[in-house]
């Protein structure tokens, strides 16, 4: 039996040997090259086992030696005593693991093996705490908020108390601002002490659904309440001005009245004033008359399509005339004269182009400042439902050269004016009389309304060449006959509207 064992162990490691040999070059390299025969496989018995009892080897091996015709019987419990010089194919196995030159690159194998597996429980470790620091530091952040918005909701926020205000601040409000916007821009302007406390005053205030886009003076240092109900009252509002249809820049008087009819520079005026009494500061009439006559015409704002015609008015104090449009327009009272000119000009500008003005030629056969010019008459002259046929009255009579012979071109450089003229009114030779010349007036007569402009650019179609207007209803007619015309004059006549103050 012993033979049979030692036998088959000396095949085996004959066969291991031949299997597994390396020269030395291949073991020089080693360290070089990882395959799989770096390691010789562990000869184990089959039903290997291990006593419970101290842990020392209690089973039997059965080695099958496929080249012979045996199978080992089982070993007994406690093997006898072999000699020294005779080791077993275990314990060759065994030395071979431990001390032969595979055992060395095997070891370093499996500690490279090793190693990385430590790496990476190292690195997974490192990761998991990144991680759990990224969550302690949102659930922080978290709670603080939480914890900020709490105390928030308990803490009213900044305001002033009630006493002596500071001075008068003025805030724009735009289209579409919200209750938000406006109690940011209250804040800004330092008019209240916390947009918070502005926005909480202003939800309770109705007043706030009427508030209308423009600017508002109010007290710095305001408590929110006392700002909200100065931002929705009647006083508060500046630089806000109304400019009739057909006024003009400057001021003038009813003939048979006397009464004053303040042009559009003393209506800025009035609404340029911010404070009251002796406090109040404002631009005045004259300042803005020297401004329009003197400031540089691009600094103005005046448009391109109206510049070349605007630089050569024979009177530069109405070179702007009919630049600052009909309607109610809104400007920084807080602007130098110049600035504010500039705003509403730049803004009449704006409306009067999205009638259509400059592409108005192709109807009405005019330049863009020519049809500014024609509607002003149009205004002047025209009820609102008449103002398409003076529209055309006036292309047709320019088509044929002849003279428009409008009474407001007349009255447009007197002092005092009325609906009737005189003779030596129409006698009058200047750039503005259109009975004393053919063609258009050297600029617009007054600020026309949007409607006229509109009229203007698409005149309505017919052959009429003259008009009157008959009664003091503002009943007006319309004829290519001149000797008709006459007859309608005769009953303008008639009913008092043609009689002359003077």
């Amino acid at each position: 039996m012993t033979d049979r064992w030692t036998r088959a162990e000396e095949r085996y490691r004959q066969n291991a040997e031949r299997r597994y040999r390396r020269d030395d070059l291949d073991w020089a390299d080693a360290d070089d090259h990882e395959d799989d025969t770096t390691v010789i496989p562990r000869y184990t018995d089959d039903d290997e086992q291990f006593a419970e009892d101290d842990g020392r080897y209690a089973g039997h091996g059965t080695y099958v030696d496929y080249d012979d015709e045996y199978e080992e019987e089982p070993a007994p419990r406690r093997r006898a005593a072999r000699p020294a010089a005779e080791p077993t194919g275990r314990e060759r196995v065994g030395r071979s693991r431990s001390g032969g030159r595979g055992s060395g690159r095997g070891s370093r194998a499996k500690s490279r093996v090793a190693s990385r597996k430590a790496a990476e429980r190292k690195r997974r470790r490192r990761n998991m705490f990144v991680i759990a620091g990224v969550f302690v530091v949102l659930f922080v952040g978290a709670a603080g908020f939480a914890a900020m918005k709490l105390m928030n909701r308990f803490t009213p926020p900044e305001d002033f108390a009630a006493g002596e205000l500071g001075p008068l601040a003025i805030v724009q409000v735009k289209d579409g601002d919200t209750a938000t916007q406006i109690a940011k821009s209250m804040y800004d302007k330092g008019v209240v002490a916390s947009s918070g406390a502005f926005y909480e005053a202003a939800v309770k205030n109705s007043g706030m659904n009427s508030v209308q886009p423009g600017y508002y003076s109010i007290a710095t240092h305001s408590p929110a309440a006392e700002a909200v109900t100065a931002l929705v009252g009647k006083d508060s509002r500046v630089g806000n001005v109304v400019i009739s249809a057909g006024r003009q820049l400057h001021d003038s008087a009813d003939v048979q009245t006397d009464a004053p009819k303040h042009g559009i520079y003393r209506k800025i005026a009035e609404a340029s004033c911010v404070g009251t009494g002796a406090t109040a500061k404002c631009v005045t009439y004259e300042q803005l008359n020297q401004a329009g006559t003197t400031a540089d015409l691009t600094a103005l704002g005046v448009p391109t399509w109206a510049m070349d015609r605007v630089k050569n008015v024979p009177d530069p104090s109405r070179r702007l005339e009919g630049l600052i449009t009909a309607g109610t327009l809104d400007f920084d009272p807080t602007g130098s004269p110049e600035q504010i000119l500039r705003q509403l000009i730049t803004e009449s500008a704006a409306r009067y182009e999205a009638t259509g003005l400059l592409q108005s030629g192709k109807a009405n056969g005019l330049q863009p400042y020519d049809t500014l010019i024609a509607a002003s008459l149009v205004e002047r002259e025209a009820k609102p439902n008449d103002m398409s046929k003076v529209a055309r009255v006036i292309v047709n009579r320019l088509a044929v050269d002849q003279p428009l012979q409008f009474d407001s071109t007349v009255n447009y450089t007197l002092d005092k004016t009325e609906v009737a003229t005189t003779d030596a009114d129409r006698a009058r030779k200047n750039p503005w009389n259109t009975y004393a010349m053919a063609g258009l007036p050297a600029t617009p007569i007054s600020s026309p309304s949007l409607e006229a402009m509109k009229a203007m650019e698409n005149p309505a179609a017919g052959p009429w060449l003259y008009f009157v207007t008959v009664d003091k209803q503002g009943t007006t007619l319309f004829t290519e006959d001149y000797n008709e015309h006459l007859r309608n004059i005769k009953k303008a006549q008639d009913s008092g509207i043609l009689d002359s103050g003077r």
